[in-house]
């Protein structure tokens, strides 16, 4: 998927839309989609202006977004269709290093369960082929 169609399924814009493409899709499985880390990303102006560090919940956030994706390619639906997938949580949060300017960020998330609405998934995050951070995300399906 290209940022066009992933416009299509994410309700996110500028300066807040996380996910550049996607890799692989598995509907009900997992998919790979990848963030573009930029010095130009607003954030980096105060996290940390000597030392920019992508902040680790915008990390996380990313992850919840490509597990949005997920869910509405799998249940086929879009926000055009008055459905908004929430991020109501996350556990087992860690951050294994540090993500920075010039960084490919390759985002992993598998389906494990969903149950009243409430969608279950496993994520991780890689640079260079090294974990960057994990976490169990939780969002739900909502209509509007």
């Amino acid at each position: 998927m290209d940022i066009k169609e992933i416009q299509q399924y994410l309700p996110h814009r500028y300066p807040f839309l996380l996910v550049d493409r996607v890799e692989e899709l598995n509907l009900g499985e997992s998919i790979t989609a990848i963030k573009n880390v930029s010095i130009n990303e607003p954030f980096f102006q105060g996290h940390f202006p000597q030392v920019s560090i992508m902040p680790g919940m915008l990390i996380v956030e990313a992850m919840a977004q490509a597990c949005g994706i997920l869910g509405f390619k799998t249940l086929d639906k879009t926000p055009a269709d008055g459905s908004i997938y929430l991020f109501v949580g996350a556990d087992n949060i860690r951050f294994k290093r540090q993500v920075v300017p010039g960084d490919q960020l390759v985002l992993k998330v598998e389906y494990v369960s969903d149950r009243r609405g409430i969608w279950k998934f496993k994520g991780n995050c890689y640079v260079d082929g090294h974990l960057a951070a994990t976490a169990d995300i939780m969002c739900a399906d909502k209509s509007f």
